[in-house]
């Protein structure tokens, strides 16, 4: 998996390095105005985006088009962070994992998503090449990459850890 960052992940860091300058202004009015003139911006545009979403699924192929449109990393980012995505949370997850196991396998690693729960992806993960010392990280970073690319609104990922056989390289992933 590559490690170039996804347009709407560089976008959001962008938008949250501006937001922690805010943050930082001495002038209690003027933090106050702009976080509201922000969160105005936002409302905006999200109910915006979802009259546009209504429009289009209404249309004739429009749940094809809707999910065409999905597949767009920036606009994909933007409605999951409206919260109006129009494929289910659970669904982009699993898409998630699935591409990240090829990468995983050529590792020497596995990972199966047991569920989604309130934004939590519940995760089994299974092993690392023993010839590579920071495998397990390598593994980490590229199913949190995947995951939070497809599905920026999960807020944790939970590794349940499979036990390593007996007498096995195997090098299981550890909770954060």
């Amino acid at each position: 998996m590559p490690e170039m960052k996804h347009e709407f992940t560089r976008r959001d860091e962008r938008i949250e390095t501006l937001v922690k300058r805010v943050e930082g202004f001495a002038d209690r009015s003027a933090r106050a105005v702009t976080k509201e003139l922000l969160e105005a911006v936002i409302e905006l545009h999200g109910a915006a985006l979802e009259r546009i979403l209504d429009a289009v699924d209404a249309l004739p192929n429009g749940e094809s088009a809707l999910r065409r449109i999905a597949k767009d990393d920036l606009v994909s980012g933007v409605l999951s962070l409206h919260g109006i995505h129009p494929v289910p949370l659970q669904v982009r997850v699993a898409a998630a994992v699935k591409r990240a196991r090829s990468y995983l396998n050529s590792h020497g690693g596995d990972v199966e998503l047991t569920s989604v729960e309130e934004g939590v992806a519940n995760l089994r993960v299974l092993g690392a090449c023993g010839s590579c010392s920071a495998s397990s990280q390598t593994m980490k970073n590229a199913v949190e990459a995947a995951i939070f690319s497809a599905a920026p609104e999960v807020t944790a990922m939970i590794p349940e850890a499979m036990p390593a056989p007996p007498n096995s390289n195997l090098v299981v992933l550890q909770a954060r």
